[in-house]
């Protein structure tokens, strides 16, 4: 029996009215919206696996998912098709590529890369609403970047692990966390770029909502250090909100949407 030719996609979505990527059974998901919208191409059950599992309320630009199909689709006429059933739903496929039957969307990836957006401003957004993590407080970038600095490399990221987390282990390496400042129209922003091959569940928001402490001059840099060689939960500051999350970019050794 020949194989199912396979599709990479690359999918865009606002995390708001979903419970996350991973389908379940009595709410929505980003996951089951796709598999809904492919039944109406092929009707069957479908199954997509994707190179991170979002949790309820983050978005991605650049979501990873892939699916396979029976029948040889043109890629352009799949994606068009996938995005006609998807209206009104908040999720785009960008992109789709067919890829090799051993191409797999989560084993094949060697990077995740979020950004975290943090908007700096007492008045209340209103284009921003539900797109950042609105601190009315100023913050500081040059102690935030500091100790954003001291969590680089490779440890034991208990700390900035959620307790439900399933990952087999919380050593990680994380190999990129820069913080940038920007004007924006909408006020001040702080964008926090990170990258690793894989992260921990909460890790993103544990690390963001503990250096906004630092920010504002309630932690000392130093003291995230301190937090990190814990190893303790206890020792985290708060965590983030969700809405300021994207997972941003997935990296595969060969790309198949850099083609």
């Amino acid at each position: 029996m020949a194989a199912m030719p396979r599709y990479a996609l690359l999918v865009e979505y606002d995390g708001a009215p979903f419970a996350g990527w991973q389908r379940q059974a009595d709410q929505p998901s980003v996951q089951g919206a796709i598999e809904a919208a492919l039944a109406k191409l092929e009707r069957r059950e479908h199954t997509i696996a994707a190179a991170g599992r979002t949790d309820a309320g983050v978005h991605a630009y650049g979501q990873v998912a892939h699916c396979d199909m029976e029948k040889d689709w043109d890629p352009f006429r799949l994606s068009e098709a996938l995005n006609h059933h998807l209206k009104p739903l908040p999720v785009a496929i960008r992109d789709c590529r067919r890829v090799g039957d051993d191409w797999h969307a989560r084993f094949s990836a060697y990077e995740r890369q979020y950004i975290f957006r943090l908007l700096n401003r007492r008045a209340p957004a209103t284009h921003l609403k539900g797109y950042v993590w609105q601190v009315a407080h100023p913050l500081e970038l040059e102690p935030m970047q500091e100790a954003a600095n001291m969590l680089l490399g490779l440890h034991d990221f208990t700390t900035f692990r959620a307790s439900i987390c399933q990952a087999a282990s919380p050593v990680k390496t994380l190999d990129k966390f820069d913080i940038e400042q920007i004007e924006t129209e909408s006020g001040t922003e702080f964008r926090f770029h990170l990258a690793a091959r894989s992260f921990l569940h909460n890790q993103v928001r544990s690390f963001v909502g503990t250096l906004e402490r630092v920010g504002a001059g309630s932690w000392q840099p130093e003291d995230v250090r301190t937090a990190l060689e814990a190893c303790d939960r206890a020792a985290c500051g708060p965590v983030s909100p969700p809405q300021g999350l994207y997972l941003s970019k997935v990296g595969y050794p060969d790309n198949p949407f850099d083609l």
